[in-house]
């Protein structure tokens, strides 16, 4: 069995994270992204994946190079502008096989993806829909299942009377390769919304995955809370069993009054002083320092990053290289870009305002993009 994954999409709602990071190769923990996704398919027999690559193609190369340090062989496919979904697989063409299994690269999950494969053999399926529940439907395009589990229709932003499904798409679709046949070659083609409603009642299934863990750590607030369900072991990878020996890793200095949470990381090469506080979800990279007295909560530091004393930090990313200074405060998944210097005593956001006055905007590399 062969994984197609795509990873061709810029990632703008998590910039300047990602303004010349690829979202692909963003650090997720301890790892880039991608790894997580690698690492999870080849956990279920998925050692041959295809990578169709789009924005800074190089930089995702480089980093992943043939995918053997992830327990994958991988094949490149360079979209020339952005395809969609069905495009993007249209250009891999030539390297798929039979059957393969077809994953957005822009979720963190440990689906249980052999379960489904299994499904789609035992039900003769021409694609199989990953489905996972959610706990508002109504902020979703819905998926509408039969009792034996094929497709009867779909249903986009619901009003409230019409849902009757709490299952959306997962991103993840097992397919015969007999589906190429439906998507034109050459142009942008959404596999969503131009050859799934071609296949209501022609073969196409939905397997349920209750109880996985699924997100889309697309914006600065999941992408946090993604790290942290990392750590925490709330999602199933492989960063879980690198922390069974505790959160600090060797070659990391530790001042012995500092206090880390068991579900922290504190990479080789860091440094955390005295009395400062790492609490739980938080990250601080190889090289990066945090000094005396400062305070972080669920709080990514990349390699690099500088943390001065007496500062505190909550639910933010800070960036490669870049500097907190002493007494600051970023808070409220604020994304401080590589090499931004916050001076000492600032206050990100600025929510300190003059009744009358507009409210006050974080500069643009340190301000968290809405949407894409």
């Amino acid at each position: 069995m062969q994984a197609v994954i795509l990873v061709g999409g810029k990632g703008t709602r998590l910039r300047p994270l990602t303004s010349e990071r690829p979202k692909p190769i963003v650090p997720v923990a301890d790892r880039p992204f991608l790894a997580h996704m690698l690492e999870w398919v080849a956990r279920h027999g998925m050692t041959d994946v295809v990578l169709c690559c789009g924005f800074r193609s190089d930089a995702v190369v480089e980093v992943i190079g043939d995918g053997s340090q992830y327990g994958v062989h991988v094949t490149w496919v360079f979209e020339p502008e952005p395809r969609g979904t069905a495009g993007a697989v249209k250009m891999a063409e030539e390297h798929l096989q039979e059957r393969f299994m077809l994953i957005n690269g822009d979720v963190l999950t440990d689906m249980d993806l052999s379960a489904q494969i299994e499904a789609h053999e035992r039900t003769g399926a021409v694609a199989t829909l990953a489905l996972v529940p959610v706990e508002d439907p109504s902020a979703y395009g819905l998926v509408r299942l039969e009792d034996d589990g094929r497709v009867r229709g779909f249903l986009e932003k619901p009003k409230a009377e019409d849902i009757d499904t709490d299952l959306i798409s997962a991103g993840a679709y097992v397919l015969e390769r007999s589906i190429m046949d439906m998507i034109p070659a050459g142009r942008e083609v959404s596999i969503e919304r131009e050859v799934w409603p071609h296949l209501v009642g022609e073969g196409l299934y939905g397997h349920v995955h209750r109880g996985a863990y699924w997100m889309d750590i697309g914006t600065p607030e999941r992408y946090v809370q993604g790290v942290a369900d990392v750590l925490s072991g709330a999602v199933r990878t492989a960063t879980l069993d690198r922390l069974q020996d505790g959160p600090v890793m060797a070659g990391a200095d530790v001042d012995p009054t500092a206090v880390v949470a068991p579900d922290a990381l504190v990479e080789a090469g860091a440094r955390v002083g005295a009395g400062a506080r790492i609490g739980s979800g938080t990250v601080v990279g190889a090289g990066a320092s945090v000094d005396a007295g400062a305070s972080l909560d669920r709080a990514v530091l990349l390699p690099g990053a500088r943390v001065g004393a007496r500062a505190e930090l909550s639910s933010c990313v800070i960036g490669a290289d870049a500097a907190i200074g002493d007494a600051a405060h970023v808070k409220e998944h604020v994304i401080v870009g590589d090499g931004v210097q916050v001076p000492a005593a600032t206050r990100l956001p600025e929510v300190e305002v003059a009744e009358d006055a507009p409210a006050a905007e974080a500069p643009a590399a340190t301000r968290p993009i809405a949407a894409d």
